[in-house]
This record gives C-alpha cells, structure tokens and sequence, in this order.
C-alpha cells in the first residue's frame, strides 16, 4: 500500500471514530484533509483510470463520502448533505462490477429519496425512485421512504408525524424533522385557503405545536416568508387566528 492510500485509510479510520463520538470539529477538519487526499488519486471519478489500486481508492473514497454524508447531518449542514450525497451517488452508480456494493447503499439512497420528499420535490422523488432495481423496493429504508411519500401525497399528516417514532437509521432524524417542517406549511397553507379564522386551541393541534408561544414564534419567523401566496397576521391572540388570503 503506497503512503497516500495508507494516510487515507488511516484518516479514514479517525473520520468514523470522530462521526461515531459527535466529535463533530475534529470530523469536519478529518474530512478537509481526506478531500485534498482524494484529488490525489486518479482511480476516482470522472477520470477512473485502471491503476493498481484503484479497487483499494475506489472503496476508501466510497467510505469517506459515506461519513462525509453522515457528518454533513449531524452538523445540519443542508448543502454539504446535498453536495455529500450527489458525489456518493457517483460511486454507487458508476463502480459497478470494479467494486462490492456498499452494504449501506440502500440506506443512504433512502436518506436522497427523505430529502427529496421534505423539500416536497415529489417530481424528483419519483425519478430518482425509477432509477432503483427493483429489489431495492424490498429494503427497509426505501420502502420507509416510499411510504411516507405515499402518506404524504394522501395528506395523512398524523401518519408522517408519528413515523418520527420508527426511522430505519439513525441518520433519517435529522430529515424527518425537516419533512414535518414542510408538512406544517402545507398545512398552514391549506388552512389559509379553507378558513376565515380559528380558534387558537385548533390552530395549535392542526399545526402540532404544544403551545401558543411555539405558534406565535412560527408566524412570527415563517407567516410571510415560507406560507406561499399568503399573510397569517394575529387577531387579539387569546381568542382566534385570523388568515388573510393574498388578492
């Protein structure tokens, strides 16, 4: 094994140890270090050249973007997630028949179809599920996946909610509260065009707050800005919330 593939290994081995720990500074700078790593190795995408351990490379840099996934959820880090996992799927896609599948593969293919779905980029959700052989539909992550989306398009709302309590990996957390973001606004929106007004005690339950002061700091942060097409303003908050449709 050559210097560069032993540091990355070795690194490598810290990375998940740092990820594992919540020792989320010493990841993130672990990952920095492993990236410039990485540009050292020609095996990898788009060059892919036939080099003698380029079985070796492809599966440390498979395993370093697997925690970089990883890494980007624990710190909230939306974009790294997005960027993280878009360089995954270039692994999983195109180092077929040169490496073993990853036994993660479907997990984190699962997480891309979660966050399609809590961005509600169902057109997306689809594609990217087309793409998928058909034995993943079997696996625990992508039929989670599936079925929330499902639960999602009918408007089963409390069945999205109470599926927080049954993520298949760890890692689904951190998407699911996003996905009930996205599940709120829709139903504040929805509730904009079918109500005048509501009683405080309803528009608590129908948006699952647990208390005014987590509704009024929701309107207060979200009420121009997220609910589309609509203005959600207070009316004398102990007694009704008032929607004023958009002209």
């Amino acid at each position: 094994m050559d210097s560069e593939l032993e540091e990355a290994v070795c690194k490598l081995a810290w990375l998940h140890f740092a990820c594992a720990r919540d020792d989320l500074d010493s990841g993130a700078a672990l990952l920095a270090e492993l990236k410039v790593l990485l540009t050292r190795l020609p095996s990898l995408p788009p060059l892919f050249e036939k080099t003698p351990k380029a079985v070796e490379e492809l599966k440390i840099a498979r395993a370093i973007y697997e925690n970089a996934v990883i890494l980007s959820l624990k710190i909230k880090d939306r974009e790294a997630f997005e960027r993280s996992l878009c360089q995954l799927k270039e692994f999983y896609i195109n180092t077929c028949g040169i490496i073993a599948p990853s036994p993660d593969e479907y997990p984190f293919l699962g997480l891309n179809l979660l966050r399609l779905l809590a961005e509600n980029r169902i057109a997306e959700f689809h594609t990217e599920l087309e793409l998928l052989p058909l034995e993943a539909l079997s696996h625990p992550c992508i039929k989670y996946a599936v079925e929330l989306e499902q639960s999602f398009m009918e408007g089963a709302y409390n069945r999205l909610i109470n599926a927080h309590q049954a993520v298949p990996h760890e890692t689904y957390v951190y998407l699911m509260d996003l996905l009930a973001e996205t599940i709120r606004d829709e139903v504040a929106e929805c509730s904009v065009e079918a109500y005048d007004y509501l009683p405080i005690s309803v528009a608590k339950k129908m948006l699952m707050f647990t208390s005014d002061q987590e509704l009024l700091e929701y309107i207060s942060e979200n009420g121009k800005s997220r609910i589309i097409q609509s203005i959600l303003t207070w009316q004398n908050p102990n007694l009704t919330w008032t929607c004023h449709r958009s002209s």
